[in-house]
């Protein structure tokens, strides 16, 4: 009996210090030295050196002169710490109402658009933190980042279509365009927006109390 208790004593220690030990710090050492960005969360930051956020996730921006995202149903909205859909079945009267409700204000915000307003603007993702959109859903919105802002709509899709990215090892997932970087390039290139904020909508990339989020 003590001859094999000390035999899964053995065992337990050596898969102990294998598999708790001695395999996270080799899975972590290496993606501090091959991915180092990735390994830090994929951290965003300005043009100061501010983190602002992060790749993976999303934020919201309300502000006319930024590209909006996806709503959110993650905590309060878009919050990294509490990942999460809202659990509404295509039959439930709020899912209806609230996304009647986003859809009209888009379009009272968006007069400008072309045609009606892309299904990704009012469905939020299974996360609640889907930081990307499809390139049609960001062009839909340029009228009126264009006029909040006072630039060629030729300058916008340009900055638009540098920052879509290809399906993953060219046969994976859709195009993609990442909204909190692309905001960030569009404050890089065009100047950043006053803090005040604009008819009572949040501020925009950088703002308070986190960066661009309600």
């Amino acid at each position: 009996m003590v001859s094999h208790l000390v035999t899964a004593l053995r065992a337990c220690v050596v898969t102990l210090v294998l598999t708790g030990v001695l395999y996270p710090l080799a899975v972590t050492g290496a993606a501090q030295l091959l991915f180092p960005a990735e390994a830090h969360g994929s951290l965003v930051k300005d043009e100061q050196g501010r983190v602002v956020g992060s790749a993976l996730i999303a934020q919201g921006f309300t502000r006319a002169g930024y590209f909006q995202t996806r709503p959110s149903a993650a905590g309060a909205g878009y919050d990294g710490a509490a990942s999460s859909g809202s659990n509404l079945g295509p039959t439930s009267q709020k899912l209806k109402e609230r996304v009647a409700a986003d859809a009209e204000r888009l379009r009272r915000e968006n007069p400008d658009a072309p045609g009606p307003v892309p299904a990704e603007l009012v469905t939020a993702s299974a996360s609640g933190l889907d930081p990307h959109l499809s390139p049609e859903a960001v062009r839909w919105q340029v009228p009126r980042v264009v006029r909040a802002r006072g630039v060629a709509p030729e300058r916008v899709l340009a900055l638009l279509d540098s920052h879509v990215e290809g399906r993953t090892l060219g046969v994976l997932g859709e195009p993609r365009v990442n909204v909190l970087l692309l905001n960030l390039a569009m404050d890089r290139q065009f100047g950043r927006l006053s803090a005040e904020p604009e008819s009572g909508a949040a501020a925009g990339v950088g703002g308070s109390p986190a960066p661009g989020r309600q």
